[in-house]
Parts: C-alpha cells; sequence; structure tokens
C-alpha cells in the first residue's frame, strides 16, 4: 500500500513537522496501526479511510505515535488533508471523525490549509514538583488543558529561555497527561510571529514535537487573551522550526499552515 511522508505547517522539504499519511480502505487491527507507525518512527503516523456518504464526516481517523495512540493530532491531520488535496479525494472542506469528534479541514485558495479544532480550556495549576529542574528554567506560570490535549502549557520568560531549553526528557515524563508546551512571549512581536513554543512529549514516545497542532487549540487561547486579538501567529520548534497561524473563533480555533509531501512510497507489510 501507499506510504507518503508529509512535512506539515512548512513550505519547504525538510522542516515543519514530519507525519506518516495512510490512506486505507478500513481499519485493520490495532497492533498492527501500532506496528506501521512504530516502523516510520515519527511523532505521528495518520490512518484515514472514507465513509459512506451522508454522514457527520467524510473520513475517519486516527493517530499514532511510535508508542501509542493519540486522541488529537494537528500536523498528522494537516498532513492527511494534503494528500487527500494531492489526491483529488477531497476539495473545499474536509470532515474528520476522530477519537476527540469531528475535525474539519478547508482548502485555501492560497494552497494551505486550515483546520477547524475544538478550542481546548486552560486551568491555572501551581507549579508541579520538579517541572522547574525538569525543564531547566522556572516558569512564570503553569496552566493544564483539556482532556483530549493533556498537555501543561508553561509560560518561561522569554524567546531565549525557550529556544535554549535542554530537557531532563526522563524527569518531563511523569509530569502531565501526554507532554510539555514551553511557551514565551516574541521577543518582537510586531514581526511574523507573537509567541513561539516548544512541545515535549516523552510519556507518548516523542521528546520533542517540532510544529504541534494541538497544543495550538491552547496557545491561541492563552496568547489572543494577552494580546487581545483573535489572529495570532506562533513559532514552534528546537532543530526543526515551523509556523502555524492560529484564528480563535470561540469554542473552535482555526490553526492554518502549508505543507509538502517529501517522500511517496510503498509499505510492504
Amino acid at each position: 500500500m501507499r506510504i507518503r511522508i508529509v512535512d506539515a505547517f512548512t513550505d519547504r522539504p525538510f522542516s515543519g513537522n514530519p507525519a506518516g499519511v495512510l490512506l486505507l480502505d478500513s481499519f485493520p487491527e490495532d497492533a498492527w496501526l501500532q506496528r506501521v507507525a512504530a516502523e516510520v518512527n515519527l511523532s505521528e503516523t495518520a490512518f484515514a479511510h472514507p465513509l459512506p456518504p451522508g454522514g457527520e464526516a467524510d473520513w475517519a481517523l486516527r493517530w499514532f505515535t511510535p508508542t501509542t495512540e493519540v486522541d488529537m493530532c494537528g500536523h498528522a491531520t494537516l498532513a492527511t488533508t494534503h494528500v487527500l488535496r494531492d489526491e483529488g479525494l477531497a476539495t473545499g472542506t474536509v470532515r474528520f471523525t476522530a477519537r476527540c469528534g469531528v475535525l474539519l479541514a478547508t482548502a485555501e485558495p492560497d494552497g494551505t490549509i486550515t483546520l477547524d479544532f475544538p478550542t481546548s480550556s486552560l486551568t491555572p495549576v501551581p507549579v508541579p514538583a520538579g517541572l522547574a529542574k525538569a525543564l531547566g528554567a522556572e516558569p512564570v506560570a503553569v496552566h493544564d488543558t483539556a482532556a483530549h490535549v493533556g498537555d501543561l502549557v508553561v509560560e518561561l520568560a522569554d524567546e531565549t529561555t525557550v529556544r535554549t531549553l535542554s530537557p531532563d526528557f526522563a524527569a518531563l515524563k511523569h509530569l502531565s497527561q501526554r507532554g510539555v508546551i514551553a511557551t514565551a512571549r516574541a521577543d518582537r512581536p510586531e514581526g511574523a510571529y507573537q509567541f513561539v513554543s516548544r512541545g515535549f512529549f516523552p510519556a507518548v514516545g516523542i521528546d520533542e514535537d517540532p510544529v504541534t497542532g494541538s497544543a495550538h487549540t491552547a496557545l491561541a487561547p492563552y496568547w489572543s487573551a494577552r494580546f487581545g486579538r483573535d489572529e495570532l501567529t506562533g513559532f514552534q520548534g528546537g532543530a526543526r522550526t515551523g509556523i502555524v497561524r492560529t484564528r480563535l473563533r470561540g469554542e473552535r480555533t482555526h490553526l492554518n499552515g502549508h505543507a509538502v509531501t517529501v517522500i511517496d512510497g510503498e509499505l510492504h507489510a
């Protein structure tokens, strides 16, 4: 069967966040899906199959890290929509049904794709014991997120602090349900982006995720409240980086970005 590797939230190869994408006739057993994701060994591999017409969604969608299935993934949804558009299997808005509900993805005239995801709640929490030591930086504030996200959003002092983090991943593994999102106001928010972030997910087999779309369903309301604006741009990543344009729409958050296919091949399994 055909498998693609797509770099998401970037307009050039070898940047952004890579995802595996497989279009299937139906979902095989979970163990097979997990073995494929472990073999691909990217932060997420997306599996999708078409649904009968007339329902609430057009495609069923699931995402697996190398070690487990996750409830929500933005960059692999963007990658899947990119593949569907390239193959002529979807135009306009695509509706996906997933563990986190129905998600929408719209191909825009400028070549970008806009995801429509549920906005995450944000609950202030005390700084967990050991978090500062595990990150290597003192938190300014910590917020917990909604169930389908399961991250701690940790604001740090400035952009440089976020960019230069060298966390203790073993220590971070036990501090949240899914991961830790370190974030800060951009040094020059009047420039190309207003906030920066990095995402660490050792609890689900990913030390660092380059550009985490789902995390921006929490970062968008967090920073929109700070800036007093519904539309912002976030910059995420360490060694690999990408750009996520966010638009807050109440209970829904729109995430916009490019994607590019870098590998198109066959899976022999």
